[in-house]
């Protein structure tokens, strides 16, 4: 990521993004939870992509170089945390579940004016706690750097719905089936019809966000029928995906 700006607090604030709209490569001295109160948002590191909706939110660490891009007109939730206030433990980037009284929380501390007042001392107090109780969920995109796992993984994000198998795979990247499983192991820490899922599902929140039909997203997407799309998308997320846009 080139010309990465540092700045060294993490902002607390809302911000308004349009379809496609971007926030380039930047770093904070600060911890800073990333929450899209409506659209999809999609937050990059060099190791890789983590997305979400509304029913999840990002933990950025401090000192993390990332980027972020809207899907969806997105109402974006910055919520910025002291490097020594690190309520999950956590070193590296993570998707956070958000029940309906974090999402309150976020919404409130992230809206409201930021004076330390005992009101909103108390309020960030609540929302800490939230935090803490708050489990990962794997929504997660890993970067590949092996050329060889570049080259099948470049395939499948130009067509998510490309049916072949790791075996017919390999021919466009020179290497070996077996080759190829180690390196989708060592490299991104989960096997190959795992990480396709996950580039499905990260490629259907960004049609969803376009108010592209379920159908139609189901089947550039690859699943074999709306059902199958519904019930995956249903125990990732949560809900269906035609309820999707319908959120609040």
């Amino acid at each position: 990521m080139p010309d990465i700006r540092h700045s060294p607090e993490a902002p607390t604030r809302t911000q308004a993004m349009a379809p496609g709209e971007c926030i380039d490569a930047h770093r904070h001295d600060d911890h800073q939870v990333v929450y899209a109160g409506s659209g999809v948002l999609a937050v990059t590191t060099d190791a890789g992509t983590w997305f979400t909706p509304g029913t999840r939110a990002i933990w950025v660490p401090a000192g993390c170089v990332h980027a972020h891009r809207a899907h969806g007109h997105l109402a974006l939730h910055l919520l910025g945390l002291p490097a020594d206030t690190n309520p999950l433990g956590l070193d590296a980037p993570a998707v956070l579940s958000v029940d309906p009284l974090l999402r309150e929380l976020i919404l409130a501390h992230t809206r409201s004016p930021h004076q330390d007042v005992p009101e909103r001392l108390r309020l960030r107090a609540v929302l800490l706690d939230r935090l803490r109780a708050s489990p990962q969920q794997p929504v997660q995109l890993p970067a590949p750097t092996d050329p060889r796992l570049i080259a099948v993984c470049d395939v499948l994000h130009h067509d998510p719905a490309d049916p072949r198998t790791l075996a017919a795979l390999a021919t466009t990247a020179g290497a070996g089936e077996r080759t190829l499983s180690r390196l989708f192991r060592r490299e991104l820490g989960m096997t190959f019809p795992q990480w396709r899922t996950q580039l499905r599902l990260y490629h259907a929140l960004r049609m969803l966000a376009d108010d592209v039909p379920v159908t139609t997203v189901a089947h550039r997407c690859g699943w074999s029928s709306t059902s199958a799309f519904i019930d995956v998308f249903r125990r990732t997320f949560g809900y269906t995906p035609g309820t999707h846009n319908r959120r609040p």
